[in-house]
C-alpha cells in the first residue's frame, strides 16, 4: 500500500508497542504507589477519559478542517508531554493522585483528536478495497502489542520500578511523532463546505451517526459492549491485585496471553468477510464476542484463577480483534469524506463517556458489595447486547448518503 502507510503503520506499531508495555499503569501506580481504594482507581479510569471527551467535543471540526499529518503529530506531543510529568513528579516525591487525573484526561481527549485525524488521513491515503486491509494490520498490531507488551512491563516494574513503564510510552509517542513526520509528501488543506448547515458543526458527527440506520445501530452495541467490558478492568485489577494476590507479572501475564488472539481475529478478517459477507460477520461475531466476560465471575487464587482469567479474554478477544477491523471499516465506508473526522470524533467521544459511566457504576459497586459482584452484573447486563446489531443490511451507499447530507444542508438554510 506504499511508502506512506508503511510510515503510518510503523508510526502506529511504535505507540501501540509503547502503550502494551505500559499496560494498566496508571491503576498500578494507584494502586502500588499511592495505594488507592477501589472507587478511586474506577475513578481514574473514569473521570479522567470523560473530562477528556468533553475537552475533546470542539477537536472534531478543528481536526476536520486542518492538516491531518500536524494535528497527529501535535497530539503525539502533547501525551509526551503529559506521560513524562509522571516519573518527573515520582523522582521528585512529588506524584500526587490529582496528577493521575490529569495526565489521564489530557491523555484522553489526545487520542480522541489523534484517531479522528488518522481515520480521515488513512481513508484518503489507501484505496477503498485495502482499507479492510490496512485496519486489519493496525488490529494485528495492536493485540501482537499487547500480548508482548504487559509481561515485559511487569518484569520491569519488578526490577526497575513502578514508573518504568511510563517512561517506555511516553517514549514511543515521541518516537511516533517522528514517524508521521517522516511520511513526507504534500497534505492539502480540507476545503471548508461550499454549503454551511444551519446546525452547529460539533453536533454534525452525530447528525451522521443517527441518520443512519445502521452506524445508529453499531454505535449503540458498541457504547454497551465497550462500556461493559471496560468497566470490569478496575475492578478486576482491585480482585487481582489486592484480593487474590497476584503478583504483578502474573497480572499482565493473564492480559498479555490471551492477545495473541488478536493476531488470529485481526488475520482472518478480511477472508470471513470474502467469503460469508460484511453484515454476518458484524452480526454474527458481535455476538459471540457478548457472551464470555460473565466467566470472570468464577477467577480463584492461583494457577486455576490464572487459567480462567486467560481462557475468558482470549474468547473475548479474538471475537474483538474479528469484529473491530470490520466495523471500522464499514463505518469508513459509510460515511463521506468531508464528515470523517467529526463523524470519529463523535463516536470516540460518546464511546469514553459511556465507558466513563459504567465504570464509575461498577467502582460504586464494588465498594458498596465487593470487585466479584461489579463484575458480574456487567457480565450479565452484556449479553442483552446482541438485541441492538442491525438485523439487516442497510441499501444506503456512501454516494447516496452524502447526496442526502447535502440536501439537508441546503434545506436547512
Amino acid at each position: 500500500m506504499g511508502r506512506q502507510f508503511r510510515w503510518l503503520w510503523a508510526a502506529y506499531a511504535v505507540s501501540a508497542y509503547g502503550s502494551g508495555f505500559g499496560f494498566g499503569a496508571l491503576p498500578l501506580i494507584a494502586v502500588l504507589v499511592l495505594h488507592a481504594s477501589p472507587a478511586q482507581v474506577s475513578a481514574l479510569s473514569a473521570v479522567g477519559p470523560a473530562v477528556g471527551a468533553l475537552i475533546a467535543v470542539p477537536l472534531g471540526p478543528w481536526v476536520e478542517f486542518r492538516r491531518k499529518r500536524p494535528v497527529m503529530i501535535a497530539m503525539d506531543l502533547l501525551r509526551f508531554a503529559a506521560m513524562i510529568s509522571i516519573p518527573i513528579a515520582y523522582a521528585s516525591g512529588k506524584l500526587t493522585f490529582a496528577q493521575l487525573l490529569t495526565v489521564s484526561t489530557a491523555t484522553a481527549a489526545a487520542k480522541i483528536a489523534f484517531n479522528a485525524a488518522s481515520g480521515s488521513f488513512l481513508k484518503a491515503l489507501v484505496p477503498a478495497d485495502k482499507l479492510l486491509t490496512a485496519n486489519a494490520r493496525f488490529e494485528s498490531t495492536q493485540w501482537s502489542s499487547i500480548a508482548i507488551g504487559p509481561p515485559l512491563g511487569g518484569a520491569a516494574i519488578g526490577l526497575l520500578g513502578p514508573v518504568t513503564t511510563i517512561v517506555a510510552d511516553a517514549l514511543s509517542y515521541l518516537l511516533s511523532a517522528l514517524g508521521i513526520l517522516a511520511i513526507g509528501g504534500r497534505e492539502e488543506r480540507p476545503p471548508r463546505p461550499a454549503v454551511v448547515s444551519r446546525s452547529h458543526p460539533l453536533l454534525d458527527g452525530w447528525r451522521h451517526i443517527l441518520g443512519h440506520r445502521d452506524l445508529r445501530a453499531l454505535f449503540a452495541n458498541q457504547l454497551m459492549v465497550g462500556g461493559l467490558i471496560m468497566a470490569t478492568e478496575p475492578p478486576l485489577a482491585v480482585l487481582l491485585l489486592r484480593d487474590l494476590g497476584f503478583p504483578p507479572w502474573q497480572y499482565g501475564l493473564a492480559f498479555a496471553a490471551p492477545c495473541l488472539g488478536g493476531l488470529i481475529g485481526s488475520r482472518l478478517a478480511r477472508r470471513v468477510v470474502a467469503r460469508y459477507g460484511q453484515h454476518r460477520i458484524i452480526r454474527v461475531v458481535g455476538t459471540l464476542r457478548a457472551i464470555w466476560l460473565v466467566g470472570l465471575v468464577f477467577v480463584q487464587p492461583g494457577v486455576a484463577g490464572l487459567l480462567i482469567v486467560i481462557v475468558v479474554e482470549l474468547a473475548i478477544i479474538i471475537s474483538m480483534s474479528l469484529y473491530n477491523p470490520v466495523l471500522a471499516t464499514y463505518r469508513l465506508q459509510q460515511t463521506p469524506q468531508d464528515r470523517v473526522a467529526r463523524t470519529l470524533t463523535a463516536w470516540s467521544i460518546t464511546s469514553s463517556a459511556s465507558i466513563a459511566v459504567c465504570t464509575a457504576l461498577a467502582g460504586l459497586l464494588a465498594d458498596a458489595t465487593s470487585p466479584r459482584t461489579a463484575i458480574g452484573v456487567a457480565g450479565l447486563l452484556i449479553l442483552a447486547s446482541p438485541l441492538l446489531l442491525p438485523r439487516r443490511p442497510s441499501s444506503r451507499e456512501p454516494a447516496e448518503q452524502a447526496g442526502e447530507l447535502a440536501r439537508e444542508d441546503l434545506s436547512s438554510r
